[in-house]
């Protein structure tokens, strides 16, 4: 089979003649196949990567030799996610247990009890449902709010720790400073200042506060600190003198027995005597005196009397 083509142009000078036989059309044939199989083999490795960077399920369901690889892909890289955020969540845990251990030792240390402030429950919370519509958050959101909170804890937790160490040092400070009634049910019969003298009847500066109470009445340091005198003296009888630091010392006069010596510690509330009427007293009573840088102070300053 042969096929003749002629071929006339103003730009030729005659007519040209082109014969086509079976060879030519078998090479056009088979060249058309090729380019067929060409594109045929583009548009589909071009579904293939399509289907799998957008995740259509129709798509993936005509190339189903692509998903169990990409599958894989997706579970390893989601196992991968909720690993990191399974130990995160542990790390939120291990903080917040932190935090409510603090919480509950500033309670007491604040005077409060810790059941009072339910650490063990979750705050209320709660409020109209928004009309402005909500979202579900990306998985990159979601692993930014938990960075966000593990700092936000670890933050509180710091400043809780100094707060609870402020707290102590605050505690421990008011524990030296003398505000306990030395004499359970006593009564003062004498006050700081200027009075008659009951053995002269002159005009004399009273140093410390009398408070009257039977014999044997137990005399209780008013607060924490060091016994630095624990001897007779010809006035004061008995007499028994606390350090308790910053130039502060409280003094305990007329005592019958004396139940500390020189050197002991004792916290705020110990037994250190018993009530008498040694040295110079007209009855059974405690003469008590609190001195700061050896000059006396009015007790009332410093004692939580009842009433």
């Amino acid at each position: 089979m042969t096929l003749n083509i002629i071929l006339v142009s103003g730009k030729l000078a005659k007519a040209r003649a082109i014969t086509l036989g079976t060879p030519h059309f078998v090479m056009l044939g088979v060249t058309g196949f090729g380019a067929v199989l060409v594109l045929a083999a583009l548009l589909h490795l071009f579904a293939l990567r399509f289907a799998a960077d957008h995740n259509f399920p129709y798509l993936q369901s005509l190339f189903p030799t692509s998903q169990p690889g990409q599958n894989e892909k997706s579970e390893s890289y989601l196992r991968e996610n909720l690993n990191a955020m399974a130990v995160r969540l542990g790390q939120m845990q291990a903080q917040l247990l932190r935090l409510d251990t603090l919480g509950e030792r500033l309670a007491r240390v604040a005077g409060f009890k810790p059941q009072e402030l339910m650490f063990d429950q979750p705050p209320g919370r709660g409020g109209a449902l928004s009309t402005i519509p909500g979202y579900d958050l990306s998985p990159t959101e979601f692993a930014g709010q938990i960075d966000q909170l593990t700092r936000q804890l670890e933050e509180r937790g710091d400043r809780l720790g100094v707060l609870e160490s402020l707290f102590t040092l605050e505690a421990a400070r008011k524990k030296l400073i003398p505000t306990m009634v030395p004499v359970e049910g006593g009564w003062h019969s004498s006050n700081f200042g200027w009075r008659l003298d009951p053995f002269s009847g002159q005009q004399s500066f009273h140093e410390g506060i009398d408070f009257i109470a039977e014999q044997g009445t137990s005399i209780r340091a008013a607060a924490g600190g060091v016994v630095v005198q624990a001897e007779y003296h010809p006035q004061y009888g008995n007499m028994i003198e606390v350090d308790h630091g910053n130039d502060l010392v409280t003094r305990y006069a007329h005592a019958s027995r004396m139940l500390v010596k020189a050197g002991d510690v004792v916290l705020m509330g110990a037994r250190i005597a018993e009530v008498g009427r040694t040295g110079r007293a007209t009855g059974t009573h405690l003469h008590f005196e609190v001195r700061q840088r050896s000059a006396p102070q009015n007790p009332m300053q410093f004692l939580r009397l009842p009433g």
